[in-house]
């Protein structure tokens, strides 16, 4: 095959990666939009993640996701950000441009269009709480402020860095008149209508870092993991009263954001959701 028929390549860089549905929701978008590309797994060392994309975009890559525990780091690899990525310090997806790599952080946009138009969760006016302040809150915590939410608290094993999350969203948070706390995990108060989980806790098989007593009546609880290390937490939801709801729907809508930044186009995602949610129950 001649170099210029070749498809474009893009990869999901992480550790672990294995069980990552990327590849298989991309192939999808690409089949539905008429884009020719392939995308794979690729696996990155502890230590050695900055060596692994970029040989990746030596060898020809267009472009990646990066998941977790690199998003920080990929911060730094990117010449350019998005406002976006610039407010969460963190990436998800980088785009190799011939000028400088740019850096975008779709995981916030994923999540706030899965629970308003995927789930029906009006966020305006709510109480959240938001577990967690690595990487995976980090990227969401803009576009759930920008939801208008009436009050966001962070909470995390490490007070001080819920703290230093917070301080730097409190701007953004000022100019959509949300409420902005940070606490400890012992500490969060009680009562909130959504809670979302972006803490370690799934992917070590433990269930809920809080007390029940976080869940008020009518409580949504999200896992922002999905598939089988998000079921101790989705368990622990329903056995109080809670409606649960995994990740999937985040990683579905977060792809097709990450799609458009290096195709131009936004593939549709309710069919690929409803096929991987089948898959997932098969």
């Amino acid at each position: 095959m001649d170099t210029a028929e070749r498809p474009d390549r893009y990869a999901v860089i992480g550790h672990p990666v294995a069980h990552s549905k990327s590849p298989d929701i991309h192939a999808r978008f690409a089949a539905l939009t008429g884009q020719s590309l392939v995308y794979e797994r690729v696996l990155a060392p502890l230590d050695g993640m900055a060596a692994t994309v970029r040989d990746f975009a030596a060898a020809g890559g267009r472009g990646c996701n990066v998941t977790v525990p690199f998003k920080f780091e990929a911060h730094d690899l990117a010449q350019r950000c998005s406002p976006r990525a610039m407010l969460a310090q963190a990436v998800n997806t980088l785009r190799f441009d011939a000028d400088g790599w740019f850096g975008d952080n779709t995981d916030g946009a994923g999540l706030v269009h899965d629970l308003q138009h995927n789930a029906g969760i009006d966020l305006a006016g709510r109480d959240l709480l938001l577990l967690g302040a690595g990487g995976a809150a980090s990227g969401v915590l803009g576009p759930l402020l920008a939801a208008r939410p009436r009050r966001v608290v962070v909470a995390n094993r490490s007070p001080d860095k819920a703290r230093a999350l917070v301080q730097r969203h409190a701007p953004w948070a000022q100019a959509h008149e949300v409420e902005l706390w940070a606490c400890g995990l012992d500490d969060c108060g009680s009562g909130y209508g959504l809670v979302l989980n972006a803490t370690a806790a799934s992917l070590q098989g433990a269930g809920s870092p809080v007390s029940a007593a976080v869940l008020g009546p009518g409580a949504v609880a999200v896992d922002l993991m999905y598939g089988p290390a998000a079921q101790a937490f989705l368990q622990w939801a329903r056995e109080h009263g809670a409606t649960a709801r995994d990740g999937l729907g985040m990683l579905v809508e977060q792809a097709a954001e990450a799609f458009q930044v290096w195709r131009g186009v936004r593939p549709p995602t309710a069919e690929v959701l409803r096929e991987l949610r089948t898959g997932l129950t098969a």
